[in-house]
């Protein structure tokens, strides 16, 4: 699987190459002093040790410029070539820093799938809880993000989950940013375990019982709840559980883990023998597995250690009223699930009949915890010959700079009266925008449709 990963970033990444910059748009969130310190970083340091490290999240560089303009060339990418350059570049330790406003960000990776290059990036919080961000790649969520690669990532973090885990097995993925992730990985998990159930944590009531709740302390929307499943195969399934597969993008302490799996116990998951943690980026040292004992596995597509030196000078951002976790103008329907109340499969019904044109430059934009369905379209549309991303808005604030190289804000579409973002996508970059949502159409803003010249389509189901 980890072969697929390396031909599939590899190709995408030739293709893709350094053609996206900054610009302007729709509630433009521009940041010139991040920028400032971004473009005073940029060029490659030599650590002490003599590793090269990048002081920014530099895309990855061929080692001839004609080599790379060939291996774009009518997209005909050589998939050798790719798996190559990058197999060549894949060196471990890998040390990398990031010059942030309010610090100074030092990465060592210790073990990798593919070079951290080419699965993360860095980027500054909006947040007084935490400055930093690990910008996944490969995650469809603040950069685009072609589907195949994202089915790769998947598969790559289940070939590594042990074989043996006692069933039923619960997969959780910790909203907002691995709900797809987590889907992703129970897809392809299921398919060799027909007794595995997913179920995603979520902050939109959805005015059935609830079976827990915990707190993500770091974040910018801390508290997140757990829906108790209506249906009763799914629902016995959750609660005779003896293994657990939590997902997230990312763990930088392990905490939210402990935390949903202290919830979940306490809730009445009481059979639980084995806990597997899935992540594209490991950051905490084996914290899980420390504090819950043997019986967990960390999986991951890279891990390693960060020591952030935060400047005590620099001032704090305001904390933006993010948080909200409750029912709002547009409440969502139980009969339309698609994860919040527990699945077993999720069938690609998003837009049957759209026609999109082998070739056409597409991005499909998921809106908030609702990235799955959109996700199954984009794959679709990928197959049938388009040249495919996938982004995701999200309510998570961010400062360009580094990995963040656009920022859009508007309205959320849930009608919570909270701001919204879309990073990296645009205007005018792509043929199409196709932003998929599960509230009504009008409850997305104009602003942001005619800015990006996008299609809706909402999920009649």
């Amino acid at each position: 699987m980890t072969r697929k990963l390396f031909d599939e970033i590899g190709i995408a990444l030739c293709e893709r190459g350094d053609e996206r910059r900054h610009a302007g748009g729709c509630h433009d969130l521009r940041d010139t002093a991040v920028d400032e310190e971004c473009r005073k970083s940029r060029a490659p340091e030599i650590h002490p040790h003599g590793c090269l490290e990048s002081a920014v999240d530099d895309r990855p560089v061929f080692k001839s410029r004609e080599s790379h303009r060939q291996a774009i060339g009518n997209r005909l990418i050589d998939q050798r070539f790719a798996r190559k350059q990058f197999m060549d570049s894949n060196v471990v330790p890998t040390f990398l820093r990031a010059q942030l406003k309010r610090g100074l960000l030092e990465v060592k990776v210790d073990a990798a799938a593919l070079p951290a290059a080419t699965l993360f990036g860095f980027a500054e919080r909006r947040n007084p809880k935490r400055a930093f961000l690990f910008v996944s790649k490969v995650l469809g969520r603040l950069v685009p993000t072609r589907p195949s690669i994202m089915a790769a990532s998947f598969e790559s973090l289940v070939s590594e989950i042990p074989a043996d885990l006692p069933g039923p097995v619960l997969v959780i993925g910790v909203a907002e940013a691995a709900v797809g992730l987590g889907a992703g990985v129970h897809r392809a998990y299921s398919a060799t375990r027909s007794d595995s159930v997913y179920l995603t944590s979520t902050r939109h009531p959805l005015g059935t019982d609830l079976f827990s709740r915990f707190e993500e302390e770091h974040s910018h929307a801390s508290t997140h709840l757990i829906h108790l499943p209506v249906d009763p195969e799914v629902r016995d399934l959750m609660l005779q559980a003896r293994s657990l597969i939590l997902v997230d993008d990312e763990a930088s302490t392990g905490k939210t883990f402990l935390n949903l799996h202290r919830a979940l116990i306490e809730a009445g998951l009481n059979k639980i023998e084995r806990v597997v943690t899935c992540v594209l980026t490991d950051w905490s040292g084996g914290a899980v597995r420390k504090a819950i004992g043997e019986s967990t596995t960390a999986v991951s597509l890279l891990s390693g250690s960060y020591q952030f030196h935060e400047d005590q000078s620099a001032p704090l951002p305001d904390m933006l009223g993010v948080g909200a976790v409750s029912i709002g103008g547009w409440p969502l329907s139980p009969r339309n699930d698609w994860g919040r109340l527990g699945v077993r499969h999720v069938d690609d019904t998003l837009a049957p009949n759209i026609q999109i044109q082998p070739g056409e430059k597409v991005v499909v934009v998921g809106t908030g915890e609702f990235v799955w369905r959109p996700f199954l379209l984009a794959e679709r549309a990928e197959r049938a010959g388009a040249d495919v991303y996938f982004s995701a808005t999200t309510r998570s604030p961010i400062a360009i700079g580094h990995a963040i190289e656009h920022a859009l804000s508007f309205p959320d579409n849930y009608g919570l009266g909270i701001p919204n973002f879309l990073y990296n996508v645009k205007p005018g970059e792509f043929d199409r925008v196709l932003i998929c949502t599960e509230t009504p159409a009008q409850a997305l803003p104009a602003e942001l449709v005619d800015v990006l010249n996008a299609e809706i389509i909402f999920d009649e189901q």
